[in-house]
């Protein structure tokens, strides 16, 4: 298995490198500000589950490529604006200084915003089909808009309005669905479609990806309590500075790490249709999932 997410990450990286050699005409503190954000050292968590999903349903890694790669310049874009003065005013991100630390503000806003474009232009020009293009973009687009990623963005920040939800636990959890889980499930669901799975497979791999994300969000805010910065890459304890809403502010430590372990049981339940293939590949991506998921319990980044 290690040997196959290392051929995953390889591809990634390779294309990642490709995909953001920038025309002429692009200004060089533009690309250099995209590809330092881009290209950082990172766990390429979305792409990886972007190429497993596919070929776990039968697609091809190269035509997985072009939407893996689009998912992981959304992010990137999200964490270039996330950590902006505005926004949470981080420093570090990747174990590194933050893009508008090394390149301005004005240049770290124009780089997301091209990272942005730049997604959604890799999958338009580099899919392995009109339809596959035009069924990615609708996924990421919804994924990464106003009803998600950048609408639970939104949400997140009203606290610091003064804001004050009357259901506390169930706004979070509608924050932690939008802003971390929507992308996560839309990398998925790309592979998929890449990969020309049935609804059912679809299904299943979306509702993977929705509890997976909230493990996800559950461990990073256990990290935020916990969690070694150098490690981690990034700085902590900023929920708790800011008398921020999170996961263990509202359920404590216990019930948090309680409740990530179900929400991993319930990711791995999920894809129950896909164990035991006889297939090769389709045997070790099913472990892949599954490991990846049990793995949010030992996070350390």
């Amino acid at each position: 298995m290690t040997s196959y997410l290392d051929q995953l990450r390889l591809a990634i990286e390779t294309a990642l490198d490709r995909f953001s050699t920038m025309p002429v005409g692009c200004p060089s503190q533009l690309s250099d500000a995209m590809r330092y954000s881009l290209l950082a050292r990172g766990k390429r968590l979305r792409p990886l589950l972007t190429i497993v999903a596919a070929e776990l349903c039968g697609g091809k890694r190269d035509d997985a490529l072009p939407a893996a790669c689009a998912v992981e310049m959304i992010h990137a874009y999200s964490l270039i604006h996330d950590d902006l003065p505005a926004m949470d005013n981080d420093d570090l991100r990747r174990g590194q200084p933050t893009c508008h630390v090394k390149f301005g503000e004005a240049n770290a806003i124009l780089a997301g915003d091209a990272l942005q474009a730049l997604a959604f232009q890799t999958i338009a020009a580099n899919s392995p089909s009109p339809t596959i293009a035009a069924d990615c973009v609708r996924i990421l687009a919804d994924a990464a808009g106003c009803a998600g990623m950048v609408g639970g963005q939104a949400d997140d920040m009203r606290e610091e309005l003064g804001f004050k939800p009357p259901n506390a636990e169930q706004w979070l959890l509608e924050i932690h669905r939008r802003k971390t889980g929507a992308i996560i499930r839309a990398a998925l669901e790309m592979g998929a479609s890449v990969a020309g799975a049935n609804e059912n497979q679809r299904e299943s791999l979306k509702s993977y990806g929705e509890h997976f994300g909230l493990a996800f969000q559950i461990t990073d805010d256990l990290l935020d309590c916990s969690g070694n910065e150098a490690e981690v890459g990034k700085r902590l304890r900023k929920d708790s500075e800011q008398n921020k809403l999170s996961w263990t502010v509202v359920h404590g430590i216990e019930k948090s790490k309680s409740d990530a372990a179900k929400a991993v049981e319930a990711a791995i339940k999920s894809i129950e249709q896909f164990g035991n293939p006889s297939d090769a590949t389709k045997r070790i991506t099913y472990e892949v999932l599954v490991s990846q998921a049990q793995g949010l319990l030992q996070r350390r980044k």
